[in-house]
């Protein structure tokens, strides 16, 4: 399997270890991915919420330039970057005139049809074929696993379409297909605030306080998510969580292509495991998953 790699501009600074990750995870799985050269940032959050047709024109932009690669289509990891890209091909394909006005804007008519996939939904896919568990190199026995999906990833439906909006069951499916246990909690697709870290932080601290509280009192050793932002809010501001609630969390977050990438038998080091706030490794230890 061969796609254009859309890395967005989070894996490429303050989530390099979801890009290591997702690339070594991928290798361990057969499958090739080929950076889109040239790509341009999709405009995440601010732009769709400034500027309608700029919030179309730079996805479009990076898809025009993965059309001509004669790949599957293209692999995004940030749930954010995914949901622009996917929400750029329906505009497109639904309204004329924003198809139009895109053209004019970047220079060739562009009609929605290249595929978009989340890496989670490919390599999901790859996990629940005969031959995965010869690829298969450490096995995460007893390691329980809270799997976040918060509230973009799948949604909305008819954008985003690969797993159920209200109860998405893929990385429950591939935590289980590594050895790992994923737990049952209430909070996997909702909100941590996003970006009202910016503008309103309290409102990120006692949302995200509570998937964390939920996520600790469900038994997790750790939470997977696969949203740049939601690390952010539950790994970086953790300790401003506990503090903002008066309790003690130390509940490690990481992107589950590490913890694809560990049953791949990939390096620490490969996946930016000492990059988080609250590192997983003493959890992994006590587990018995040496790394």
């Amino acid at each position: 399997m061969r796609f254009a790699f859309y890395p967005g501009c989070s894996l490429e600074s303050s989530a390099r270890e979801y890009g290591a990750s997702t690339v070594c995870a991928a290798r361990g799985l057969g499958i090739e991915l080929e950076e889109i050269p040239g790509w341009v940032c999709c405009g995440s959050t601010p732009a769709h919420m400034s500027d309608r047709l700029l919030s179309v024109a730079l996805p479009a932009h990076t898809l025009v330039l993965a059309q001509g690669m004669k790949t599957e289509g293209v692999l995004v990891s940030c749930a954010s970057c995914y949901g622009r890209l996917r929400a750029a091909n329906h505009a497109v394909k639904t309204d004329p005139e924003m198809r139009r006005q895109v053209a004019e804007a970047i220079g060739t008519d562009y009609g929605g049809d290249v595929p978009v996939h989340h890496a989670l939904e490919v390599m999901a896919k790859i996990v629940g074929e005969p031959g995965f568990q010869e690829k298969v190199k450490r096995k995460l026995t007893g390691l329980k696993v809270a799997s976040y999906y918060g509230c973009l990833l799948v949604r909305p439906p008819k954008i985003a379409g690969f797993d159920d909006a209200e109860d998405p069951q893929l990385m429950d499916k591939l935590v289980a297909a590594v050895g790992a246990e994923p737990v049952r909690w209430r909070s996997k697709v909702d909100c941590c605030g996003a970006a009202l870290a910016f503008t309103n932080p309290d409102i990120v601290l006692r949302l995200s306080g509570e998937i964390l509280e939920d996520a600790k009192e469900s038994g997790a050793d750790l939470v997977s998510v696969a949203c740049p932002l939601c690390q952010s809010n539950l790994d970086l501001r953790q300790r401003n969580i506990e503090t903002h609630l008066g309790t003690d969390l130390e509940v490690p977050v990481v992107y589950f292509t590490q913890i694809l990438g560990l049953a791949m038998g990939c390096t620490a080091g490969e996946l930016g495991l000492g990059k988080h706030i609250i590192s997983p490794v003493p959890v992994l230890k006590h587990r018995g998953i040496h790394v």
